[in-house]
């Protein structure tokens, strides 16, 4: 979590740049059951997580400035904020005018991006597996183990508890239509005060990028989709937080053409790094050297069309030993730091290498 010993952490890897989650998704959780290989991840309480304010992001970005990082993004916005923007609750406008507070705020504190998945499932149907390379425990998604339509509980958004349930209460279910006639609500009411404030709002892919979840449509579960999304508000403002891995998991399309595709047009606000093998309705989780993806390609690709932004380290595999979240990073992090020199390496010995070679592609930690 965001922390003085992050920071330095992060800065002794090497890295510039801080994509700050909002909220923490483990908070008040019981993590036993998921640990343990049930189904999650786990859930979360945010009833009483406070809105961010200027004040607040301009504390995190002095924090972290003292390390020399900067902040790069944040993401991961609290349920609580958001619920009935989600679920077109009785305050959602209330909600709405809270979200431009934090859009602006952002803009305050010299905040340039925000990430935000807009879905009510969220991330749900993982198992912790010890399937990657050596026994390494890891996410696995196989819809013929779980309940994929099992109701989400009432008062939880995305795995998280934004209220307490009330009893009887009917399950929060929604069709595609509807949720895509909510997000262009949404889109609409936000991207004009994002271009003013100078902030890009980044829409992550559905993971796992079935059709429905927990009884709920899922939004960007196919390449096109994000296409459709970017079209709903054709603006700078209005960007993509492209997921390698939940691009990849999808059943169609080719994950290089869709990267050439959306850096060429500059709409990648950043990038998640992850990698996977296999495609829904099963795929597995991998280091980032160990999937079907050629990482090495991807950041080819991002650099040949000029991507400026940052590349973040998703989701890691556990190694085996005394601190396996740090491990894995330092790991993911050497990496990706690697691939990135050493195509910009040979992008500086060849002409023909990087037609529209841009500035440097910078790696960022999640925090």
């Amino acid at each position: 979590m965001l922390s003085e010993a992050g920071a330095r952490f992060a800065r002794q890897l090497g890295v510039q740049d801080v994509v700050v989650h909002l909220t923490d998704y483990s908070r008040n959780a019981d993590a036993a059951a998921y640990r343990a290989g049930g189904v999650g991840p786990i859930n979360g309480d945010c009833i009483d997580v406070p809105l961010w304010t200027a004040d607040r992001l301009g504390e995190v970005v002095a924090m972290l400035a003292r390390h020399d990082l900067r902040v790069a993004a944040i993401e991961n916005i609290s349920p609580n904020f958001w619920s009935d923007i989600l679920l077109d609750g009785p305050a959602k406008l209330e909600q709405m005018d809270a979200m431009k507070s934090l859009v602006r705020a952002c803009g305050q504190a010299g905040i340039p991006v925000i990430g935000y998945n807009f879905s009510l499932a969220g991330v749900w149907g993982w198992q912790r597996k010890p399937v990657a390379r050596g026994g390494a425990v890891t996410a696995v998604f196989a819809m013929d183990e779980i309940d994929a339509q099992c109701p989400i509980p009432d008062g939880m958004v995305g795995n998280m508890r934004y209220r307490p349930a009330i009893a009887g209460a009917e399950p929060a279910e929604v069709d595609e239509a509807t949720l895509w006639k909510r997000v262009e609500w949404f889109l609409r009411e936000l991207v004009p005060v994002a271009e003013e404030a100078g902030v890009r709002l980044a829409a992550h892919p559905d993971d796992p990028p079935v059709e429905r979840l927990r009884g709920a449509a899922r939004l960007v579960n196919s390449h096109a989709k994000y296409d459709r999304l970017l079209a709903l508000m054709p603006s700078r403002a209005n960007a993509l937080e492209f997921c390698v891995g939940s691009l990849a998991e999808m059943a169609e399309g080719d994950i290089y053409e869709t990267t050439r595709r959306f850096a060429r047009n500059k709409a990648i606000a950043y990038v998640h790094f992850r990698n996977v093998r296999g495609k829904v309705p099963s795929y597995v989780e991998t280091f980032v050297d160990d999937g079907d993806v050629d990482m090495a390609e991807i950041v080819k690709v991002l650099h040949e069309e000029g991507y400026d932004g940052v590349l973040v380290p998703d989701h890691v595999p556990e190694l085996a030993c005394s601190a396996p979240w740090h491990a894995g990073h330092a790991y993911t992090v050497g990496y990706m730091r690697a691939l990135v020199a050493q195509t910009e390496t040979l992008s500086s010995a060849s002409q023909t290498y990087s037609p529209a070679r841009g500035p440097e592609t910078r790696i960022a930690t999640r925090r």
